[in-house]
């Protein structure tokens, strides 16, 4: 099979819709016949740099057209794309671009000086280019849009399958080291059919590209079935809340994904009433519960909110739940997405029973190949073919998906498991809580006790035992944490996710927990 994956979307876009719109970007459009032609210069210009099949090339900064242009490219020449989180401290991206191997690094106009910090220090780097011209650092970078104009753009068809890698991507690392789950071009093109098939995409569809683009949610929930579908990218730098409305407004976007903290800075924007958002259809939400409040002020927006659950190994689709189910089964993650299957085992294997917690195990042409270089790890995630994602659930008698939390976050106090996921959905019912996360603290009476921390809007009375009686109303008494903590802001990943193992860092450095 001749590029099975990634690589020969631009070229058969070229022939079906040439003339359709395939990336817009800070005021400029892109046809499909001209995102193809870049894609291949793009790919010659890695070729000159003396790219082949098998090499890995890595990209990061914000949101820009060079990011899908160097993944395309990839797919042409074999090679594969090493995505990295442009908000890592240079010894981390140090350490993702020395296991991965790169040896290009295609950088935002913001990292110049991350390429300065780190040319000397990668050996193995043979080339750095400069997306844009950097705002600061970066002079010795090569210019991308020079490199294009100077390539051949001639059709380049490197043969690969769908098992080969198509790329690597890094895991947020909040356990340790990260890890790079391989995506093959398998895995890429299932999890778009998932997508095609769940969020039913036009010809003519406009997507935001919204969250990162290093990060699959980012990549995969909406933008890459779009291109694939023929639609227009809607490329925006990085998240602004008013101006990511004008920009649906304007842009007469159709769909998007994000996480549930861009949706509810959006909705609190003073023109969110006011904005026309009738071109817009459909929100893919994960990362994160979807607060009902939230879901209620977009859903009287007219808008058809999808609630999802995934993974960076998943590619990252493995459940969704329609709006049509979201009030109903208010808290679930829906059912498993048309090519894949989802199971909920006891820690021997065997299935659990309707509504028992047990962990979330995902198989399909979408779950990843291993992680880069990792066999011990890839042996104890992938297990008899069935992906083990450290996730405890539950599945109720219609067959919803219940994440219960990640079971190394479960509290135990007093024999009593706490899922702290569901006490912060809890919390975010309560008016005046904008933001809320529960960590377990070291307890010599319980072993563990709660503690919530919380944002709160600036009316509020940062009332610790208040909190706690309005939660007595919603959770058994056991549930209801212990302390409450209040806070400006909490510690987020790029996607939105709260940084737990920051919060029990500094938690644990500074509070003491009551006997």
């Amino acid at each position: 099979m001749r590029n099975a994956g990634l690589g020969s979307w631009p070229e058969r876009r070229l022939v079906i819709s040439p003339h359709r719109d395939a990336l817009w970007f800070e005021g400029t459009t892109t046809s499909h016949a001209g995102f193809a032609e870049r894609v291949r210069r793009t790919a010659a210009a890695l070729a000159g740099l003396g790219v082949v099949a098998g090499d890995r090339v890595a990209w990061t900064g914000g949101n820009h057209p060079s990011a899908l242009e160097t993944l395309y490219a990839c797919g042409q020449l074999g090679a594969i794309w090493v995505p990295v989180n442009a908000r890592l401290a240079a010894p981390e991206a140090e350490y993702v671009l020395r296991h991965a191997g790169a040896s290009v690094v295609v950088h935002g106009r913001e990292l110049g000086g991350l390429a300065d910090a780190l040319r000397d220090r990668l050996d193995g780097v043979r080339h750095w280019v400069a997306a844009e011209p950097p705002t600061e650092g970066g002079a010795d970078s090569l210019p991308y849009e020079q490199l294009l104009d100077e390539a051949d753009p001639e059709t380049r068809d490197e043969p690969v399958t769908l098992d080969d890698p198509c790329l690597i991507m890094y895991t947020s690392g909040t356990t340790g080291r990260p890890k790079g789950a391989v995506l093959t071009h398998g895995n890429m093109t299932w999890n778009a059919t998932n997508q095609l098939l769940g969020f039913d995409f036009a010809q003519d569809e406009r997507t935001l590209a919204l969250a990162p683009l290093f990060h699959i949610g980012g990549l995969n929930g909406t933008v890459n079935p779009t291109l694939l579908r023929g639609g227009c990218a809607v490329v925006v730098r990085r998240f602004d809340p008013a101006a990511t409305l004008q920009v649906i407004e304007e842009q007469r976007v159709n769909s998007f994904f994000a996480v549930p903290t861009m949706l509810d800075a959006m909705a609190r924007e003073p023109g969110f009433t006011t904005r026309d958002l009738s071109a817009l259809r459909t929100i893919g939400a994960a990362g994160a519960p979807l607060p009902l409040p939230t879901l209620h002020t977009w859903l009287a927006r007219g808008v058809t909110m999808q609630q999802a659950y995934g993974m960076t190994e998943a590619a990252p689709g493995a459940t969704v739940l329609d709006s049509a189910d979201a009030e109903r089964k208010v808290g679930s993650a829906g059912k498993p997405v048309f090519f894949t299957d989802v199971r909920v085992v006891r820690p021997d294997g065997s299935p659990a029973e309707t509504d028992e917690v047990g962990e979330i195990v995902i198989q399909g042409p979408n779950v990843m190949a291993g992680y880069w270089n990792e066999p011990e790890q890839t042996a104890a995630a992938i297990r008899d073919g069935w992906y083990h994602s450290g996730d405890a659930g539950s599945v109720d008698a219609e067959g919803f998906l219940y994440v219960r939390d990640r079971y190394k976050d479960m509290i135990i106090s007093g024999g009593e498991n706490i899922y702290p996921a569901e006490v912060e959905s809890a919390l975010l019912e309560l008016d005046e809580v904008l933001e809320a996360a529960v960590i377990g603290v070291p307890d010599e009476k319980w072993g563990e006790v709660g503690l919530a921390v919380l944002v709160v809007t600036p009316d509020s009375s940062r009332d610790p035992e208040a909190v706690r009686t309005a939660l007595r109303e919603r959770l058994a008494a056991f549930k209801v944490p212990r302390l409450v903590e209040f806070t400006d802001a909490l510690p987020r990943t790029a996607t939105g996710k709260i940084r737990k193992p920051d919060l029990r860092v500094h938690y644990l450095h500074t509070e003491e927990t009551p006997a």
